[in-house]
Order: C-alpha cells, then sequence, then structure tokens
C-alpha cells in the first residue's frame, strides 16, 4: 500500500502516531521507472487519510502521463515493431505487414496513445474495419497483423494485455463454401498445347524468350509451385531428376526484384521431376544456350530477370481462351497439381510435402474433399463384416 501513516518513538521506547492540528500525518510514496527504466521512488507527505487518498490520485495520474507508454504513440510503436522484425521474417512478409498496418491502423490512429488502448476503443476500430469495402479474408488478416503488433507491446511490458484478444477477430457469415478452381488432367493437356502453339508462333517470328511463359506453367502443374518459387529457379537448381526449391522471387517490394528464402522452412525442398516436364526442361535448355553469357544461374524462366506477374496473368487468359478451358488463377495450377494427386489416392503427408506446407492440417482441410474414392473403399470393407 502507498500510504503509510507516520509514527515516532518517545521516551519510553513506544511508538506514537504523529499528529498535527488533530489529523494523522501520512507518507504517500509511489515506486515508478523513469525513461530510461531505472527504477525510481516519489514520497510526499499529507495530513488526514482522506487528504493523502486524494494526494496518491493526483501523483498516480501525473506519473501515468508522464509514463513512457503514455508518449508512445501507435506510429512509435510500428517503428519499434518494424525495426524488431527486420531480420526474422522474408522481406516480402515485412512490405506485406507495413502496407497492412499503414493502411488499416496507422492512416487514422497514427498518433494515438497507448494508453488509450482499451478494449472498447478495439471494438471501436473493428466497426470502422466492418464499413469498409473489403471481404472477411482481408479483415481477418489486418485483425492479425494489428494483434501481433500489440503482442509486442505487451512482449515489451508497454500495456498489460492485449484489448484485441479480448474484442476477438471478424466473424464471417455462414455462407457456402466457394468451389475450388483447377484443371483436370484432360483440360490441361488441351491448355498446354495451346500454350505451346502460342510460343512456337512467337518462335517463328524470332522471340525465344517466350517459351519461358510456357515452361513456367508447366512447371507449375507439374510440381505445384508457388509463382515465386518458379520465378527464382535457377538452371542450377535442377541436377539429373531432382530439383531444389531454396528460394523465391519477390516482385511487389520497392525497387528491383528481391531474392527471399521460400515462404517457410517446410518450402524448402527437393522433388523429384515428373518425365513430361524434363522433356520440357531439356528443350528449353538447348533453346536457352543460344542467348549471350548463358550459365546456369540464368533463370529458367526468365533469363536475366524474371516474368513479371501482370504479363504471366495476361498470358495465362491467352492461353485459356485459345485452348476453351476456364481461366483459373495462377495460384490454381498449385491446387491442380494437388488436386490429381489427391483424386488418384496420394497420402496427404506426401502432398504437403510437395507443395511445402509448413502444417499438414492446412493441407488436409483444403484438399481432403478430393479423396471419395477412400470413402468408398472404407464401405466396401464395412460392407463384409456381416
Amino acid at each position: 500500500m502507498p500510504i503509510y501513516p507516520v509514527k515516532k518513538t518517545d521516551r519510553s521506547g513506544r511508538e506514537r502516531n504523529v499528529i498535527k492540528n488533530g489529523r494523522q500525518k501520512y507518507l504517500v510514496r509511489l515506486n515508478y521507472s523513469d525513461q530510461f527504466g531505472k527504477p525510481k521512488q516519489l514520497t510526499r507527505v499529507a495530513y488526514g487519510a482522506e487528504d493523502a487518498k486524494q494526494l496518491e490520485r493526483e501523483l498516480t495520474a501525473e506519473l501515468k502521463k508522464q509514463s513512457p507508454t503514455a508518449r508512445l504513440t501507435l506510429r512509435r510503436l510500428f517503428d519499434e515493431y518494424m525495426l524488431s522484425k527486420k531480420n526474422e521474417v522474408r522481406a516480402t512478409s515485412l512490405d506485406k505487414t507495413r502496407r497492412i498496418l499503414e493502411r488499416y491502423v496507422l492512416a487514422a490512429h497514427a498518433e494515438d496513445s497507448l494508453t488509450r488502448l482499451n478494449v472498447a476503443a478495439a471494438q471501436h476500430w473493428k466497426q470502422e474495419i466492418e464499413e469498409l469495402d473489403i471481404g472477411i479474408t482481408t479483415r481477418q488478416n489486418v485483425f492479425g497483423e494489428f494483434r501481433a503488433l500489440l503482442n509486442y507491446a505487451v512482449k515489451m511490458e508497454y500495456i498489460p494485455r492485449n484489448p484485441l484478444t479480448v474484442a476477438g477477430n471478424f466473424k464471417a457469415p455462414i455462407s457456402e463454401k466457394k468451389e475450388m478452381l483447377f484443371y483436370t488432367p484432360e483440360e490441361w493437356l488441351k491448355y498446354k498445347k495451346a500454350a505451346f502453339d502460342i510460343c512456337s508462333e512467337y518462335e517463328r517470328q524470332g522471340d525465344l524468350l517466350k517459351w519461358g511463359y510456357y515452361v513456367f506453367f508447366c512447371i507449375a502443374f507439374y510440381t505445384g509451385l508457388r509463382k515465386g518459387e518458379i520465378g527464382a529457379l535457377t538452371w542450377a537448381d535442377i541436377d539429373g531428376d531432382m530439383l531444389s526449391v531454396t528460394k523465391s522471387v519477390a516482385q511487389k517490394l520497392k525497387g528491383e526484384d528481391v531474392i527471399t528464402p521460400p515462404k517457410n522452412r517446410s518450402s524448402i525442398r527437393t522433388l523429384q521431376i515428373p518425365e513430361p516436364l524434363k522433356d520440357i526442361l531439356a528443350e528449353h535448355k538447348e533453346r536457352c544456350r543460344s542467348f549471350d553469357s548463358f550459365d546456369d544461374s540464368y533463370l529458367i524462366c526468365g533469363g536475366v530477370k524474371a516474368l513479371r506477374d501482370s504479363s504471366v496473368q495476361k498470358m495465362n487468359a491467352r492461353i485459356a481462351a485459345t485452348a476453351g478451358v476456364k481461366v483459373i488463377r495462377i495460384h490454381d495450377f498449385r491446387h491442380s497439381h494437388a488436386s490429381l494427386l489427391a483424386n488418384e489416392g496420394i497420402n496427404i503427408q506426401e502432398i504437403a510435402r510437395r507443395l511445402g506446407h509448413s502444417d499438414i492440417k492446412m493441407t488436409w482441410n483444403t484438399y481432403s474433399h478430393l479423396y471419395p474414392r477412400e470413402e468408398e473403399r472404407a464401405i466396401k470393407i464395412l460392407d463384409k463384416i456381416v
């Protein structure tokens, strides 16, 4: 308790309360940390219990205004947080965090003090986000980034608890799950032929670089690699029948492309190359040998620079239209790879390994519905027990 009654010892050795004008003397003592984190103590005198309590309240309020946390704004917290994460995550992840927090948190609350961060303020912020024309997935991603920022504040003891954890994440409305888009083997072969024909025409016009698009889509379908992983592949990553995935290319950062580690540790993997893709890569390498100064450090699909994301999307739409098949996203080639393997009964753990998933639950939640044959096998086994 920061309020202490003052006593003194008389000549007989007995302790007696110190009284002045009929009122007890009190010491009001508060412990605090200065701006450098050093422990300090503030002591004042008051007479009478009520005056001592009032002095305690006034001193507490004054120290709260002077505390480092009171002077710490969300902007300053954000700057410190980003600096702490700089060497912990990939450059692309750091850039994504920066863009989300600046747009959805700092834009309106950069100068808010941490002392104002309570559950009511968190709920008010959620209402602001609810009013924006963004989807539930985006809202939940924004919430996750803001919560991580405030978790850092709790870790550093700037705030006692994370108010967003109490407020809770945005809830998705009950709706039917969107159908997953992917190419069946039949659709893929139509797409592949159309891509081959388009790139052959470019070659007749003297443009060999366009073959990079054909190879890009073939790698995507036959391996399930992410687009950034495909963009970073060099000829040095191929050793016989094996393909090593050890890096990714980021195009959304300011300035030139940035080569980063893959998404997570599980994304660093080695895959055996299927025979159709092996032939495609061998033919493409022969084409690339005609380029000046070609060596194994050349990007497989881009040569000296990765294919632009926007150009890949445009070529994808053109090939699909030529083939007479539906247009799917670049990421859906990854789904096509996994879906083909799942429908053939390949173990879900192997699919997770090929995709570079860090958690097999992610793979199972995404592709478990593509195992109809397993259900049929289970029923046949149970039907025999009579």
